[in-house]
C-alpha cells in the first residue's frame, strides 16, 4: 500500500498517555468508556479519555448500538488547553472501513527499525510519531504474491468497492503491490489521492462504461434507477432523481435522503472532513444525483460523485411523479370500527382521512409530531398511533435512528393547543430544520385542540405552512373546523373515548398493527366500558380486572414527567404481556394508595354552599390537597364525584385562580362563564377548553368568583329541568 494517503483515510492507534500529543484531524481507534445526557465518553490508549458530544452525531444519541467497551472510532477535533479532548463522529466505525492503520508513537526513536519503509508524502525520511502497519489483506487487495493488478469485474469496477466494503468516501482502493512503483506511478496516485481525499466533487464518473447523458450531465447513465430497484445495483453507477427530504452534515460528509415514488435512500457526499458538500442544495429541493450504491452497516447508500438541483420542467416532473406516487400509496383502506358504537360509524372517513394525512407525511419525509392530552384518553389515544406509525417509518426510511426524528409523541399540559404547545412546537421543527435538515411536520392534536383557544396554536402553524390534524372525542368548536387542515371528531356531544377514535385511525396508517390494539379503546372508561367495548378487550385478552389495572397504571405512569413521551415504558405497559402485566400491577398499586389517602383528606375537608336549591360540595383544593403531587387536582375531583357524595348536586374544585365543575347534570361551562362574567364583572371570569375544561379568574377576586359561578350553575341547572319539564 502507497502510505502518501491522507491521514484522514487511515486510523491510528494511540500509543501516548497525554492529551497534547493527540493530533488533532486524525482518526483514532477507541473504548466506549461511558455515557452521559450529553454524550459518549472514550478512551483513546490507556491514559486518555475524551468526549464524543452528541451534536458531533450524525444520529441521535439513544439510537447508538454502543455499550461499555465497545471499539470505536473518533476523530480528534481538538485539544483545550485544560486538557479535555472534542472528539468528532466517524462515519467509518470498522478498520476495513479506512484504507489503513498507523500507530502514533509519540515516544519512537526516528530510526528506520521503528517504521516502515515508506516516507510520509515530502519523498523521503520518516515522520517520528507514526510508523505505518499493513492493512490485512482482503478479498478485494492483493497479497504479496499476488501480480499488484486490482480485481475488477466486466464493468470495470474494483471489486473492493462492488462488495461494499470500500472506504466511505466510495473512491477507488488503493492496493498494495510486490513490486516497487516508479517514480512516475507514485505521482500520478498521489494526484489520485488528492483529487478524491480532499472530497472535490466532480462530474466525472469514474466508472468505465460511464455515459454522457443528453442533458450534458457527465458521467450519468441514461436511464434513472428507482429507489426500491437499488438492492439489485450494489456496485453499480445510477442516476437517481427525487426529492431531498432530509439534509444533515457529519464530521465527514453531508448526508442527503433523497425520496422518489419507490422509497428514499441515504447519500453521502464528501467536500471534506465536517464541509457542507453542496450548499445550494436545501429540504425539499429536486435534484439529479450520480453515485455508486453500496451497503454500510447493512443498509443501502448511494456514494455520490454528481449531485444537480433541477429547477423548470424537470423540477416539475420530478415533484408531480413524487406526488403521484404518495398519493396513490399513502390513501388508507376502508375502514371498519374496532368497536360496535353508533358514535364512530358516521366518522370513519373523517379516520380514513387522517390516517391518509399521516401516511402521506410519513412516506415524504415529513416528521409526524402528535401533541395529546395528559390523561388516560390521551395517552392511551397517543399510543395508538403512535404504534400503527412506527413500522411504516421503519419500512419507508433506511436509517437506524429514523423512528426517533421521524415520529414524535408528546403529551401537552391540558387540553388546548395554545400559544406555548405552538412556540414549542416551531422552534423545535425550526432548529432542527437548521441543525438537520428536517422537513417541517405534520403536527396531530390527540384529544386536545378541539376547543376554540387552540386556533391561535393552528395559526402560528400556519405562519410556517406547517400542517395540522385533530382526532377528538368531542365536537369541535367552529374556529377550529374551519382552521384545521384535517380532522375527525364527532359533531355533536357523544360519550366517544377518542382512544376509540385514534385507534380506528390507527388501523388506516398501518392495518398490520390492529391485532395489538383490541382493548384500547375501553381504557379510558373509568366508570365501566359498555359492553361491546368489554367484549373487544376480553377477544384481546383483557377482563375487566386486567382493564381496571391497566387503566390506573397508565393514569400514574402518565403523571410522572409529564413533558415527555415515556415511549418505552408505555410499550412495555400496553403491549408486552409478561413484562407489562407485572408492571401494571406495580404502577397500579401506587395508584390506588395515593389515590385513597389524598381522597380520604379532600373528603374530610369538602364544605357544602346551597345556593337556590342547588347543593354545592366546595373543596378548597389550593389549601386541602397535596400541591404538585400524585394525584392532580382533575383526577382527584373525578374520583370523589364517581365515588358520590351524598346530597350534593355539583362538585366544585375551587383553586387559587381556576375553578373545576363536576355534575351528573349537563353543564354548559361557556355559557356558565359568561353568566358570572357579568355578575362579578371585576373577576375577570372566563371558560378554558371543551370536556373537562375549568373556568379562571383574576386571584384577588376569587371568592367573587366562586359566589357567580355557583349562581350561575343554578340558574342554567333550574332552566335546563324546566326545559325538560
Amino acid at each position: 500500500m502507497d502510505w502518501n494517503t491522507h491521514e484522514e483515510d487511515v486510523w491510528f492507534e494511540f500509543e501516548g498517555s497525554q492529551p497534547e500529543q493527540l493530533e488533532s484531524g486524525r482518526y483514532y481507534r477507541g473504548t466506549v468508556d461511558g455515557f452521559a445526557d450529553f454524550g459518549v465518553f472514550v478512551d483513546i490508549g490507556d491514559h486518555v479519555t475524551g468526549l464524543l458530544h452528541q451534536s458531533e452525531l450524525d444520529t441521535r444519541l439513544e439510537s447508538l448500538d454502543w455499550n461499555h467497551g465497545d471499539e470505536v472510532f473518533v476523530q480528534v477535533k481538538g485539544i483545550r488547553d485544560n486538557g479535555d479532548i472534542d472528539l468528532g463522529w466517524s462515519i467509518r466505525q470498522a478498520p476495513e472501513e479506512f484504507r489503513g492503520h498507523r500507530v502514533h508513537d509519540p515516544h519512537a526513536d526516528d530510526d528506520e527499525d521503528d517504521h516502515d519503509d515508506h516516507g510520509d508524502g515530502d519523498g523521503g525520511g520518516h515522520d517520528p510519531e507514526v510508523r505505518s502497519v499493513p492493512r490485512e489483506s482482503t478479498p478485494s487487495e492483493p497479497t504479496d504474491g499476488d501480480d499488484g493488478d486490482a480485481e475488477t469485474d466486466a464493468a470495470g469496477h474494483d471489486a473492493a468497492a462492488t462488495d461494499g466494503t470500500g472506504p466511505e468516501s466510495g473512491h477507488e482502493h488503493e492496493h498494495e503491490s510486490g513490486s516497487e512503483s516508479g517514480s512516475e506511478s507514485e505521482n500520478e496516485h498521489e494526484s489520485e489521492d488528492e483529487d478524491t481525499d480532499e472530497g472535490a466533487n466532480t462530474d466525472t464518473n469514474t466508472n468505465a462504461d460511464a455515459n454522457v447523458s443528453d442533458d450534458g450531465r457527465t458521467g450519468a447513465p441514461e436511464e434513472r434507477t428507482p429507489v426500491d430497484e437499488l438492492g439489485d445495483r450494489v456496485g453499480d453507477v445510477v442516476l437517481l432523481e427525487g426529492i431531498v427530504v432530509e439534509a444533515r452534515q457529519t464530521s465527514g460528509p453531508t448526508i442527503f435522503e433523497v425520496r422518489d415514488g419507490t422509497g428514499s435512500v441515504e447519500c453521502a457526499a464528501f467536500e471534506a472532513a465536517g464541509v457542507r458538500a453542496y450548499p445550494d442544495v436545501e429540504v425539499d429541493d429536486a435534484v439529479a444525483l450520480v453515485g455508486e450504491v453500496e451497503r454500510r452497516h447493512g443498509e443501502l447508500q448511494i456514494e455520490t460523485e454528481s449531485l444537480e438541483r433541477l429547477d423548470g420542467e424537470e423540477e416539475a416532473a420530478v415533484q408531480d411523479r413524487l406526488a403521484e406516487a404518495i398519493r396513490e400509496a399513502a390513501r388508507a383502506p376502508e375502514l371498519d370500527p374496532p368497536v360496535e358504537d353508533d358514535s364512530l360509524d358516521g366518522l370513519l372517513d373523517q379516520a380514513r382521512e387522517v390516517a391518509t394525512a399521516i401516511r402521506a407525511a410519513v412516506m415524504a419525509g415529513k416528521p409526524v409530531v402528535v401533541r395529546h392530552s395528559p390523561t388516560v384518553d390521551g395517552y392511551v389515544a397517543g399510543v395508538a398511533i403512535e404504534r400503527a406509525t412506527l413500522p411504516l417509518v421503519r419500512e419507508e426510511h433506511p436509517a437506524a435512528d429514523a423512528e426517533y426524528h421521524l415520529f414524535e409523541r408528546r403529551p401537552l399540559e391540558d387540553r388546548v393547543y395554545d400559544m406555548d404547545a405552538a412556540t414549542d412546537d416551531v422552534t423545535d421543527m425550526l432548529e432542527r430544520r437548521e441543525r438537520h435538515g428536517e422537513s417541517l411536520p405534520l403536527v396531530v392534536a390527540v384529544d386536545a385542540g378541539a376547543t376554540e383557544e387552540s386556533t391561535v396554536g393552528y395559526g402560528l402553524l400556519d405562519v410556517y405552512g406547517v400542517d395540522h390534524a385533530v382526532v377528538a372525542g368531542e365536537p369541535l368548536d367552529a374556529p377550529v373546523r374551519e382552521t384545521v387542515t384535517t380532522a375527525a371528531a364527532p359533531d355533536r356531544k357523544a360519550d366517544l373515548p377518542t382512544a376509540a377514535l385514534a385507534t380506528t385511525v390507527a388501523r388506516g396508517v398501518g392495518p398490520d398493527a390492529a391485532d395489538d390494539l383490541g382493548h384500547l379503546p375501553a381504557l379510558p372508561h373509568w366508570g365501566g366500558a359498555p359492553e361491546s367495548y368489554r367484549a373487544a378487550a376480553a377477544e384481546a385478552g383483557y377482563d375487566a380486572d386486567r382493564l381496571r389495572t391497566l387503566r390506573e397504571a397508565v393514569a400514574f405512569g402518565a403523571y410522572f414527567q409529564s413533558y415527555e413521551d415515556k415511549r418505552e415504558i408505555f410499550a412495555d405497559l400496553l403491549f408486552d404481556s409478561e413484562r407489562g402485566e407485572r408492571f401494571a400491577a406495580h404502577l397500579s398499586e401506587e395508584f390506588r394508595d395515593r389515590l385513597d389517602e389524598e381522597l380520604a383528606a379532600a373528603e374530610r375537608n369538602l364544605r357544602v354552599d346551597g345556593v337556590d336549591g342547588v347543593d354545592f360540595a366546595v373543596l378548597d383544593t389550593e389549601a386541602f390537597t397535596h400541591r404538585f403531587d400524585f394525584p392532580p387536582t382533575d383526577l382527584l375531583l373525578d374520583e370523589i364525584h364517581r365515588s358520590g357524595v351524598d346530597g350534593d348536586d355539583v362538585l366544585v374544585g375551587f383553586g387559587e385562580d381556576t375553578l373545576r365543575l363536576r355534575s351528573d347534570d349537563p353543564v354548559d361551562l361557556r355559557a356558565v362563564a359568561a353568566d358570572a362574567a357579568e355578575r362579578a364583572p371585576e373577576a375577570g371570569v372566563d371558560a378554558v377548553g371543551g370536556r373537562d375544561g375549568h373556568v379562571e379568574y383574576l386571584l384577588g377576586e376569587r371568592d367573587a368568583a366562586l359566589d357567580a359561578v355557583e349562581a350561575a350553575v343554578a340558574d342554567h341547572l333550574a332552566a335546563s329541568e324546566a326545559a325538560d319539564d
